[in-house]
């Protein structure tokens, strides 16, 4: 009995033994094994832990603001949500059972749930947009609807408050906020900011629990003040499309400049588009016509004429040229003018709009004369506003000229302008001679500009252009109450194959007031199909609406005493 209670206690005591072994040998191990990893090898398991909560965090950084010279917003960014699935997270959730909750979501996208379902199907993608630029209201419905995999993220929609009224100038951007067209496209660098870049530590619900590190510091965007001036760009859309309808025309441009400093007030284009509705992105809407298209500025170049035969001595201001009888021959062909004039003065050749009396000047100044002149005022060269598809328009390049080609050259033939270059050319004859480069951008100071003209041959010339807006010139419908108006109409019969077509661009530039000039006008629309299609009867009255407005929004004193000043009713909309 003792020896089998011997050997039972033995047993015992090895079995106690070796499970004390047993434990501290596994005591043992998770000690060593613990002690090497947290001392002798840590970075690999901190590296799979890593990989599992570290995520790089990256930031919103809003689009600058484009505003006109007082302020006015003309495009901003508005705050919207994307709607976004990681189908991973989708088919671990098993969600696409929850049919009713992707119905709902496919009914608010406006899509089918089938689709909408097939689009998160393939788990290895990560990351898949099912709507961008979502409302608030959307966004919230959709969170409300806890769809396991569907997440919302930030991001903004450009919202532009004029619409159509400065679509041209201002542009659009594309879903992912970078310019198409416009200031948007142009200065797209400058507008877009760079988002900041942080590193952070994620639980396994996707929540930050602790910031480590700055990757990349957020970079703000800039905003940018235009030149224009949105009450006259108001002004200036409103007559040019009620005109442009009104004429059944193809389309229209309105160019505004500051003489003094060279900016551009307004630019205008019909047809338009609303830059908020991306259904009217159509190619012939967007175009800025205004410095894209060029056309032959037809007798709108005869001030210019005139003047380049001044610069060089050829005439004097009090000269007088004999227009009879009517018509002239030139190298077997001939130039006519609408009626004998007999013999006038240069302020009745601007007046009367005499092809014969210009075509005299043209041959006594020379080929070379006539083509420094255009280039003097900005013609054959872009204007340099920094706008994509800006056109330098088109300067006839010849090894031989004709007499002909030459005479025709003085009455806006053979030559392409844009409405910029056209305004441009006015307001350096409104500015005493000084070419000022043209600035679509709000200057702090005006440019020093350059002298092309001299003062007192300028003033003569523009003193001769506000006959054409008295009785008996051919655009009195330009005319201004209660300031001098310096201008002439063009009507450009349009080039087709082989010749001349019948289509015509009805033109008016001028300057006001002459005293002391302070805004330079060009207006063009492009093939009125009406019997109205010359410039004194369609584009004369559009000039006439936008520089009273413009004058009077800039509270430029009347120097007319002899007409009544017409007030406008106040508002920043530009109705008179």
């Amino acid at each position: 009995m003792n020896a089998k209670a011997n050997k039972q206690g033995l047993f015992i005591h090895w079995r106690f033994v070796l499970v004390m072994a047993v434990v501290c040998l596994v005591f043992t191990a998770l000690v060593s094994r613990a002690a090497y990893i947290q001392v002798i090898a840590p970075d690999k398991l901190i590296y799979e832990g890593d990989l599992r909560s570290i995520r790089t965090k990256t930031g919103y950084a809003e689009r600058g603001v484009i505003t006109d010279r007082l302020g006015n917003e003309l495009a901003v960014s508005v705050p919207v949500r994307a709607i976004w699935a990681d189908p991973k997270h989708v088919a671990d959730q098993n969600s696409l059972a929850n049919r009713e909750a992707w119905a709902a979501l496919a009914k608010v996208l406006d899509t089918d749930v089938d689709s909408l379902q097939q689009r998160v199907s393939n788990p290895k993608r990560r990351f898949v947009y099912l709507q961008r630029q979502v409302s608030a209201a959307v966004a919230d419905y959709v969170t409300k609807l806890k769809i396991k995999g569907v997440y919302l993220k930030p991001e903004s929609r450009r919202f532009y408050p004029t619409g159509e009224v400065s679509a041209h100038l201002v542009g659009f951007t594309n879903i992912d906020d970078h310019g198409l067209e416009g200031i948007e496209r142009s200065y797209d660098d400058w507008l877009t900011g760079e988002p900041g870049k942080r590193k952070v530590r994620k639980d396994r619900l996707g929540r930050v629990v602790e910031d480590l590190a700055v990757i990349h510091q957020a970079k703000k965007a800039q905003n940018i003040a235009l030149s224009i001036d949105q009450r006259i760009q108001a002004i200036a859309y409103r007559e040019l499309k009620k005109a442009v309808a009104e004429t059944k025309a193809t389309s229209g441009s309105v160019v505004v400049l500051d003489i003094e400093t060279g900016e551009v007030l307004a630019m205008a284009n019909s047809p338009s588009f609303n830059p908020n509705n991306r259904n009217e992105f159509q190619s012939y809407r967007y175009r800025n016509r205004a410095i894209t298209d060029s056309y032959e500025p037809g007798s709108t170049v005869k001030p210019l004429s005139v003047i380049a035969a001044l610069e060089r001595d050829h005439i004097r201001s009090n000269s007088m040229i004999n227009t009879s009888p009517g018509w002239m021959q030139i190298g077997g062909r001939r130039v006519r003018d609408s009626r004998n004039y007999g013999e006038i003065s240069l302020t009745k050749v601007i007046q009367k709009s005499s092809n014969v009396a210009t075509s005299q000047l043209a041959l006594k100044v020379g080929v070379e004369g006539m083509l420094d002149t255009f280039y003097d005022v900005g013609f054959g060269n872009d204007a340099g506003l920094g706008l994509v598809g800006e056109s330098g328009g088109q300067m006839p390049q010849r090894r031989r000229w004709s007499d002909f080609e030459l005479a025709t050259l003085s009455f806006g033939y053979g030559l392409m302008v844009t409405p910029l270059q056209l305004a441009q050319a006015y307001a350096t004859m409104g500015a005493g001679g000084v070419f000022r480069p043209a600035s679509i951008i709000k200057l702090q100071q005006p440019a020093t500009g350059e002298r092309v003209f001299e003062q007192n041959k300028a003033q003569a010339v523009l003193e001769m252009m506000e006959s054409v807006i008295q009785d008996g010139g051919t655009g009195q419908k330009a005319a201004v109450p209660g300031y001098r108006v310096a201008g002439k109409t063009g009507t450009s019969r349009k080039a087709v194959r082989g010749g001349y077509g019948d289509d015509y661009v009805a033109i008016f530039a001028g300057v006001a007031p002459v005293s002391k000039p302070k805004l330079a006008i060009a207006v063009f629309v492009n093939e009125p199909q009406t019997d109205r299609y010359y410039g004194g009867d369609v584009a004369a009255p559009v000039f006439s609406k936008v520089m009273q407005g413009g004058l009077q929004y800039l509270n430029v004193a009347p120097d007319d005493n002899t007409s009544q000043v017409v007030q406008l009713n106040g508002g920043n909309n530009g109705e008179t």
